[in-house]
């Protein structure tokens, strides 16, 4: 399949506070957790701080034959996001970059079968690397409503840019602009699997016709 276009999102270097400013300190890091990570724990260590969004170590990766990652990264408070960056693997292996992804929000709870059956706040399909080799890009998190006063997001990684789904995904930086509320967060406890069973990543069929749906 052929790339989506360059729309409706800004690179790093269009400065500006339109998307906000980085979340990152507002990240509560003891709770994030990445599911079906090939390596445990190494979901986190891709929410660098921005000086070194362009660094490909450390990054996270899925098993082979098995694209899909989510990624669930609470607040420790309240949070508006307004946008959001990935940087996929080396431009020299588009086949590893994440493609289509669907965004949650306050869903603390959230495994594979609800993230693939479960309406999005909002889809998103992502630019392969060669298309911004020198940077990163900011999709706009939208419509705006939906991000507001957020205590959690979830980010769920449906396939890559091998359409045979054979190899693994790769990502090296998630990103997150926006700005704080200074709502405490009430906490919510909840037990994820750091791996899922081969059978809870069968991904069925679907259609996606839109590169942002929503």
């Amino acid at each position: 399949m052929d790339p989506p276009e360059c729309s409706g999102h800004s690179h790093d270097h269009d400065h500006g506070d339109d998307q906000g400013l980085s979340l990152r300190t507002y990240i509560d890091f003891s709770q994030v957790s990445c599911l079906n990570e090939e390596v445990n724990g190494t979901g986190k260590l891709v929410l660098k701080i921005h000086e070194e969004r362009l660094s490909e170590s450390p990054s996270v990766t899925s098993p082979e034959d098995d694209p899909e990652l989510l990624f669930y990264i609470p607040f420790t408070e309240s949070v508006t996001v307004q946008s959001i960056a990935i940087r996929n693997a080396s431009r020299n292996n588009d086949n590893a970059s994440a493609r289509r992804i669907k965004i949650f929000t306050n869903r603390d709870n959230i495994d594979f079968e609800t993230a693939r059956e479960l309406p999005a706040q909002q889809q998103l399909e992502l630019l392969p690397p060669h298309h911004f080799a020198d940077g990163t890009i900011d999709y706009p998190c939208r419509p705006a409503g939906k991000f507001s006063n957020i205590s959690s997001l979830a980010i769920f990684v449906q396939d890559n840019y091998d359409d045979s789904g054979e190899s693994p995904t790769e990502i090296t930086f998630v990103g997150l602009k926006g700005k704080g509320t200074r709502m405490k967060r009430v906490a919510v406890e909840a037990v994820y699997e750091s791996r899922g069973m081969p059978e809870d990543h069968k991904v069925n069929g679907g259609e996606f016709g839109a590169r942002d749906l929503v």
